[in-house]
């Protein structure tokens, strides 16, 4: 069961990215669009409809009303183009990662965690 779940989980990241670029394609229809652009968005964000750390209810999102709004929005786009769009998702995944790029953006969110700790310590009164 391990590797079914991990290739279904590698299938609907692949989908979120291809439903990304379905959102900025001129084939699409607008309002497909709008709700591929809606799920591309929910997916990616750290905001949840359902909070986590409530016990079983939390990952509903993850589990279920996400995979099923994915499935309903792939519906929605004509078969040829899901197809395109699935392709380019993979190419861009396949794109090798930069480790300085990695390095640069951690620099500056350390960066910028100190600023804020300097910024926000409070000093003595005199």
């Amino acid at each position: 069961m391990g590797p079914r779940l991990r290739n279904w989980a590698r299938r609907i990241k692949r989908d979120i990215v291809a439903l990304y670029i379905a959102a900025r394609d001129p084939r699409v229809p607008w309002y497909v669009k709008a709700v591929a652009a809606f799920i591309a968005a929910y997916a990616l964000s750290p905001i949840d409809l359902i909070p986590d750390f409530i016990p079983v209810l939390g990952y509903l999102d993850e589990v279920i009303i996400l995979p099923v709004a994915i499935f309903l929005v792939i519906k929605m786009i004509p078969d040829p183009l899901m197809a395109e769009f699935r392709k380019e998702a993979q190419r861009r995944s396949e794109r090798p990662t930069s480790r300085v790029a990695a390095g640069v953006i951690i620099g500056l969110w350390i960066t910028a965690a100190a600023f804020l700790l300097w910024a926000l310590w409070p000093t003595p009164v005199p």
